[in-house]
């Protein structure tokens, strides 16, 4: 998720499933000068066999890169390391990075990562989340996320899909892989890991803008059925991971969604993976981008202008579990209502 406040170091998330080359791309982003300025968070050094690039230790959890990069190993609490990190930054300690990467384990959900940077005040102070990027096996790819759940709820926050071992297929073609990262994901861009073009520093950058997606099904949905899921183990899984587009050609009440969004979430938090869009506000000649992912919502960004001249507010749900259809329901009976109407529908904002 990019970072919009200045001042604050963006933490960004690097995830994936099993084998899906998290490491090599690690690799590649820690030996990238334009990582000079980046301090790197992960399980365990001998993982990613970093010894050809040490510069100097700094204790047994802590070392320096060539390329400039701060190293460290996170054995306890996520929480206290970041506050050990900027505890050393600003004593002059370690070099005055300005980002934050985490490597998280393969089996791992992403957003308990990201809340941490929510629930603790101390790191309120100095950390906002920066991007989820999220590697996808191109040989395992489309049979992990028909089979474990942590595989799709990984690729369904990213801001950055990036498919790796492409160039271990003769004949690559990816079509059915990038189309059901579609249906998960149908904002993030989808990069290709053995791309020699492929700029690493994109995956760090904050994003200016949220950009309105133009390719809706005929029923403004970009999956008409919720996928279904089996465990390794062939049992059913009871959630489905689908996406649902809403797109609203009149001006929505910013209180009144604030407060519909509130419940929506103080309710199913855990089942709306991500919310993500811009709406034209009553009274805002510039539309404003919205971003959330499951109870963790970003402050609300005024842009710079439209993107188009298209003016319809258009949101994203990435959901888990949740029927799509009673959402857009919801949403239109709370939202567009004035806000004394409104009230009225509290009970179905958080059916």
């Amino acid at each position: 998720m990019a970072a919009e406040t200045s001042g604050f170091l963006p933490i960004n998330l690097l995830t994936g499933f099993l084998g899906s080359g998290k490491t090599t791309l690690l690799k590649r982003i820690l030996a990238d000068p334009a990582f000079a300025d980046t301090a790197v968070l992960i399980n365990e050094f001998g993982e990613i066999g970093l010894d050809h690039d040490l510069v100097e230790s700094v204790d047994g959890e802590m070392v320096l890169l060539r390329s400039g990069c701060v190293c460290c190993t996170v054995r306890g609490e996520l929480a206290a390391a970041l506050k050990e990190l900027y505890s050393r930054r600003e004593r002059g300690l370690l070099p005055p990075f300005r980002r934050v990467i985490i490597e998280s384990t393969g089996l791992a959900d992403p957003f308990p990562v990201l809340s941490t940077i929510k629930a603790d005040p101390v790191l309120r102070h100095h950390f906002c989340a920066g991007n989820v990027i999220t590697t996808v096996d191109a040989v395992n790819g489309l049979r992990q996320l028909g089979t474990y759940i942590e595989s799709n709820r990984q690729a369904a926050v990213a801001d950055r899909l990036i498919v790796t071992k492409t160039d271990l297929q003769a004949s690559y073609d990816g079509g059915d892989l990038q189309a059901r990262l579609r249906v998960l994901n149908p904002d993030a861009p989808i990069l290709m890991a053995a791309d020699p073009d492929l700029d690493l520093s994109s995956l760090v950058t904050a994003q200016s803008a949220i950009s309105p997606s133009s390719s809706l099904s005929q029923s403004g949905f970009y999956c008409e059925a919720p996928m279904q899921l089996v465990s390794s183990g062939g049992a059913p899984h009871q959630a489905a991971i689908s996406s649902i587009s809403l797109s609203i050609d009149r001006p929505v009440d910013w209180t009144a969604f604030g407060l519909w969004l509130t419940m929506l979430l103080n309710r199913h938090g855990e089942r709306v993976l991500r919310v993500k869009g811009i709406l034209n506000l009553c009274g805002e000649e510039r539309p404003v981008a919205v971003h959330g992912v499951q109870h963790l919502v970003h402050t609300p960004v005024h842009m710079d202008g439209w993107p188009s001249e298209d003016r319809a507010s258009r949101l994203v749900f990435i959901l888990d579990g949740l029927d799509g259809a009673l959402l857009k329901r919801s949403f239109e009976a709370f939202t567009l209502a004035r806000v004394p109407a409104a009230a009225s529908y509290a009970t179905a904002a958080a059916q």
